[in-house]
């Protein structure tokens, strides 16, 4: 029954019920069908979507690995405004030591509200990964994420 409703979605062109369904075949392990969905509802602008190719192109399930397209699809569900995506790319950042780059990223998903990044920025500033960095920057991000968790939450 529900399957039938995602479908009819699909058929509507509908890029939710196919990154939905996409992720149904994931978790199948039929990582090859859900590249094909995923990369539909990418054709129709849909940020998620994008988010869960880069994942196939990380692993290499259903695609071959390959870090520039995960990258590319990584940064446009970032730029999208997609928060984990963010996170994501803020962590890839400091493997590769761009460590500026990196509290960007880990700032700007703390802003969207991730909890995720804010407790890493906060890990990272009290074991002194960043004592090069300002603590401005650690109190402005706490603001933004402080901010994003009230405009989400019911008073």
């Amino acid at each position: 029954e529900s399957d039938k409703r995602i479908m009819k979605r699909i058929e509507a062109n509908d890029p939710a019920a196919m990154t939905q369904w996409g992720r149904d075949q994931y978790v199948k392990g039929e990582y090859s069908v859900a590249f094909e969905y995923y990369t539909r509802a990418v054709e129709l602008g849909y940020i998620e979507a994008h988010h869960q190719i880069s994942i196939l192109y990380h692993h290499g399930h259903g695609v071959e690995k390959d870090e520039k397209k995960e990258l590319y699809h990584m940064e446009e569900a970032a730029i999208g405004g997609h928060p984990r995506a963010r996170y994501n790319l803020a962590c890839y950042e400091g493997r590769k030591r761009r460590h500026d780059r990196a509290v960007k990223h880990f700032s700007i998903a703390a802003a969207q509200g991730f909890d995720e990044s804010i407790k890493l920025l906060l890990t990272m500033f009290k074991d002194g990964s960043l004592v090069s960095y300002s603590k401005d920057i650690l109190a402005a991000a706490l603001r933004a994420h402080q901010a994003a968790v009230d405009a989400t939450t019911s008073p």
